[in-house]
């Protein structure tokens, strides 16, 4: 029996971000997906400072159409990024809740330190996460994902992976 969630402990924030970055690592992408509310923004702002990231520019920024045909480029075989993809390893810590309480829609920050193995090469990215999840149909939803990478304003390249 599914338990239904009313509030988001900091507990259910941590197993929930968990849950989304091993999607993530293992290309779940069909799961991932699922996790995300309706109307949720994905974003990996170039400006470190950035608030406004529809008037900005991103190296990501996505609804949930983006967010499905990125994962349909990365699963179709058709582009280049997905014949040869990316195995990836986040590990997340130094979870905190900006919010003061438990509440039914709650922000957390978390560190992230994801290493990419591709073509023989070892890639890290390094990035403070801000999660804003909601309770929806009884269950918790990523309203808000922004990555901010800790050199976003140097020049990246191969990121054919979703952070």
């Amino acid at each position: 029996m599914t338990r239904t969630i009313e509030t988001i402990t900091f507990e259910d924030a941590v197993r929930f971000i968990s849950l989304e970055a091993d999607c993530l690592d293992h290309r779940d992408y069909a799961t991932w997906l699922g996790l995300w509310a309706k109307d949720g923004i994905y974003a990996i702002p170039i400006d470190p400072d950035a608030e406004d990231f529809a008037d900005r520019l991103n190296y990501a920024y996505d609804d949930a159409a983006m967010r499905r045909m990125r994962v349909s480029r990365l699963t179709s075989g058709e582009s280049m990024s997905a014949r040869d993809a990316s195995n990836t390893l986040r590990s997340l810590s130094r979870f905190r809740m900006l919010d003061d309480e438990p509440a039914s829609d709650v922000r957390i920050r978390c560190a992230q330190h994801l290493v990419d193995y591709r073509r023989g090469a070892y890639r890290t990215y390094a990035a403070n996460v801000t999660y804003r999840l909601r309770v929806e149909d009884g269950g918790i939803r990523l309203a808000e994902k922004v990555v901010r990478l800790i050199n976003s304003t140097d020049a990246l390249a191969g990121m054919s992976f979703l952070l």
